[in-house]
């Protein structure tokens, strides 16, 4: 019969494996968690184990419990765990199938996503920002949203408010999505880092995340994406691009064209930064246009004039 401490290392195993076919690729472990692992297995028993006799009133313990065995704790020194069974555990998606997690329960839901922005706003891992920042940019919006902005860095006025796209640029932004008919409240709205890039030796302006920085706070973005599970997202800029797909085609170029994140589509287009630097119609159009295309994947309503904006002065 298999121990206790082996049955959760395959069923944590097992679930590892499971995150890695979604494309997941980092995992949170808390100190105490790697602590436990790194003392192992408890001291076997040398004691034989011997079942107590089944009697009319009592079923067998070894054959029938009273509740799932997936469900049935296993003791493991001073901590006491609940090993999924094979069907607990989520299964891989067959190819062709969508990469997305399922849809947790609203409850659930709220509660991991108030626990995923405790851990962010605690974070500590990149020291220049820790020691440049004023707050942690988390996000903001409808956690059942069905579309998603992704932008780069937040600005000096996000780093002082704690709230994504709230300068000038996140201002333009906000137009943008009550032309497409909807609001801030009803979409979700975060950014690659929730740190602002440090300046060091400038008192105004803003840099580029490196590439480190983004390697180390973008798992945060993908759990809320994993969370959200929105039908859209919208990628503001190269930036944005880079961080979800990998992909170091300029933006220009990819800017109009779907690609695929974990199953869901995302709409590249220029940084709202981009049209307050380029105030001309054409390029105002093309952002346009590519929202267009967004209303139409998500099955909005749009009018004669929606579709005529930005063609004539």
């Amino acid at each position: 019969m298999t121990d206790p401490f082996n049955q959760l290392l395959d069923a944590a195993i097992r679930h590892l494996e499971t995150l890695k076919s979604r494309g997941v690729r980092y995992v949170s472990v808390s100190p105490e968690s790697l602590q436990t692992l790194r003392q192992g297995p408890p001291p076997r028993s040398t004691a034989p184990v011997r079942a107590p006799a089944p009697s009319p009133q009592q079923p067998h313990p070894l054959r029938t419990v009273s509740e799932p065995r997936a469900n049935r704790p296993v003791v493991s020194g001073e901590a006491v765990f609940s090993v999924p069974s094979e069907e607990a555990v989520p299964k891989a998606p067959s190819p062709g199938a969508s990469a997305s997690p399922p849809t947790p329960r609203a409850a659930d839901k709220a509660a991991a996503m108030a626990e995923l922005r405790t851990r962010a706003l605690a974070c500590v891992r990149c020291p220049n920002l820790v020691a440049a920042r004023r707050q942690v940019v988390f996000g903001v919006g409808d956690i059942d949203a069905s579309l998603m902005f992704v932008g780069e860095a937040p600005g000096a006025d996000e780093d002082a408010q704690g709230e994504p796209f709230v300068g000038a640029a996140g201002q333009l932004l906000t137009r943008i999505i009550q032309t497409m008919g909807l609001s801030r409240q009803t979409v979700y709205i975060a950014n690659i880092l929730k740190c602002r890039p440090d300046t060091p030796g400038k008192s105004a302006g803003n840099r580029p995340p490196t590439e480190a920085e983004m390697e180390t706070c973008i798992p945060y973005l993908f759990e809320q994406v994993d969370l959200i599970q929105p039908k859209a997202i919208v990628a503001l800029g190269a930036t944005a691009v880079k961080g979800l797909l990998h992909e170091t085609t300029g933006i220009t170029r990819l800017r109009g064209q779907w690609r695929l994140f974990r199953g869901i589509p995302v709409m590249p287009t220029y940084h709202p930064a981009y049209l307050l630097r380029n105030q001309a119609l054409a390029e105002k159009r093309k952002v346009w246009e590519d929202m267009l295309q967004v209303m139409e994947k998500l099955g909005l309503p749009i009018g004669e004039k929606q579709r005529g904006y930005f063609l004539k002065a």
